[in-house]
């Protein structure tokens, strides 16, 4: 009684896929889960082609030792009989959090270099229950970057009259950071089953927000995923939507205020969202500035480029992203296929890292790093300030950062984390400063601070942003 799943890469040299997963190629490697017993091996392992395995072997028995919650499967035989023991579900979700969990992090000690390469990858899923068939199945990874190809599962391949089971049997393929992958299967595998085999608390929403990061918020179908990853719950569904809104930087024009098809959001007392806050403050700085070359660097999904395009004052707007796949969103986003010549002709967007010189950075009134540097080893900080502040040099330079301080202002945030996943750091507002003063003072800059979002007379601001402006000697 096993489920599988694959993950498959050809970039060169392939065996580069162990180091990202933490797990040796020439060895296999057993995990001790609730349901039974996790195993990791690689059936190839060539430098031109590597794949690893995943193979969750159930206990059926297992399942309902120990059982909390409801059973949600209707009769108290339903318990033993299902298809848990075979399909990938919640369970092989758990079994990936549990045996991939530094890889799902991003995180890779001996070759921090991998984390933000962008692999070639294949992931093979021979059985996998889909409330919604392959239309589903493609609305959900479609947008993520991935080609679907699913192929349904017969019931029985000796009597072709029975049609086919609600199963498929699914090839993912793309370029894709091998973390993302990761967390896109975490949460959208009981997506698809539309079922978790444990019991669904507030701690679910926590889980959520963290791997949803960075993705979930600009999916199209975020709302139906939050649904049934939270098994439907409403008041946990509400919970995370709002969060992804708030500190996830949603785009708050784009958040869903219907769920299950009710229960508005928004109320004319509500203080805006965060993330538009700080755009709203960022483009102050930028009109205050008289900039009319504006670059936004560490992009992301676009939210920030459409405002800034949006302005007329502004000639012309570079964006990048060291991320492919972000980069792609972005381009849906502000719907490059169907400018005209001229909208086109004012928008630069490619992909580079903010940690090496690149010329086409040069010679912007100003540049905006919004949310960025946090998400860049601390090591690598004196990088980034050479690239940026001493080789592309703009007259202003933007930043802002969340204010760890103000954390404890956030119910729903658990003491230590962090608001992000991918925050290398997270810096008080003294800690801020001496980067911040430092960096200037080096590179012939002077620099000042605002706050982002109600200030607290305790703990400050939830966002703290800085304004670097060039010294004209």
């Amino acid at each position: 009684m096993i489920v599988l799943l694959t993950i498959s890469t050809t970039r060169v040299p392939a065996t580069d896929l162990g180091f990202l997963l933490h797990k040796h190629p020439g060895r296999v490697q057993s995990f001790a889960e609730s349901v039974g017993t996790a195993h990791v091996f690689y059936p190839e392992s060539t430098d031109e082609r590597c794949t690893a395995a995943l193979l969750l072997e159930v206990d059926p028995i297992a399942l309902v030792r120990g059982r909390k919650g409801p059973s949600g499967d209707g009769f108290s035989l339903g318990q033993y009989v299902n298809d848990r023991p075979y399909a990938a579900s919640s369970m092989l979700a758990m079994a990936l959090k549990d045996v991939y969990r530094t890889a799902l992090t991003g995180r890779c000690t001996a070759r921090p270099e991998l984390v933000e390469i962008a692999f070639p990858l294949e992931l093979h899923l021979p059985a996998v229950p889909c409330r919604g068939g392959a239309g589903l199945l493609r609305d959900l990874f479609e947008p993520l970057g991935w080609a679907v190809e699913a192929t349904a599962v017969p019931l029985d391949p000796t009597v072709p009259e029975w049609g086919d089971s609600r199963y498929l049997d699914v090839r993912l393929t793309g370029q894709l950071r091998v973390a993302e992958a990761l967390n896109h299967l975490y949460v959208l595998l009981p997506v698809l089953d539309d079922a978790k085999h444990y019991w669904v608390s507030s701690d679910e929403v926590d889980k959520l927000v963290r791997a949803g990061a960075g993705w979930l918020a600009g999916h199209p179908e975020k709302a139906l995923i939050t649904r049934r990853y939270l098994a439907h719950r409403r008041e946990l569904t509400q919970s995370a939507l709002a969060r992804l809104a708030e500190v996830d930087d949603t785009d708050p024009d784009e958040l869903d205020n219907a769920v299950d098809g009710a229960a508005e959001l928004d109320s004319p007392d509500r203080p805006a969202p965060l993330a538009e806050q700080r755009r709203g403050a960022v483009l102050a700085a930028v009109r205050a500035s008289g900039a009319r070359t504006v670059g936004d660097l560490g992009c992301g999904e676009g939210v920030l480029v459409r405002d800034l395009l949006a302005e007329r004052g502004i000639d012309r707007v570079v964006a990048t992203d060291v991320s492919a796949r972000a980069l792609l969103i972005a381009g849906r986003r502000l719907k490059l296929d169907k400018m005209t010549d001229v909208q086109r002709a004012r928008l630069d967007i490619f992909q580079s890292a903010l940690t090496y010189r690149d010329d086409r950075l040069a010679g912007l009134d100003a540049a905006v790093l919004m949310e960025v540097i946090e998400h860049v080893d601390e090591p690598r900080l004196a990088a980034l300030e050479r690239a940026v502040l001493g080789h592309a040099a703009p007259s202003t330079v933007i930043i802002t950062t969340p204010n760890v301080e103000y954390n404890v202002r956030f119910d729903s945030l658990p003491p230590g984390e962090s608001r992000h996943r991918d925050h290398r750091f997270e810096w008080t507002r003294a800690e801020f400063a001496r980067w911040a003063e430092a960096a200037a003072a080096q590179y012939g800059y002077s620099v000042r601070y605002l706050p982002v979002g109600a200030e607290d007379a305790e703990v400050g601001p939830p966002t703290q942003l800085a304004i670097l402006t060039k010294v004209v000697t």
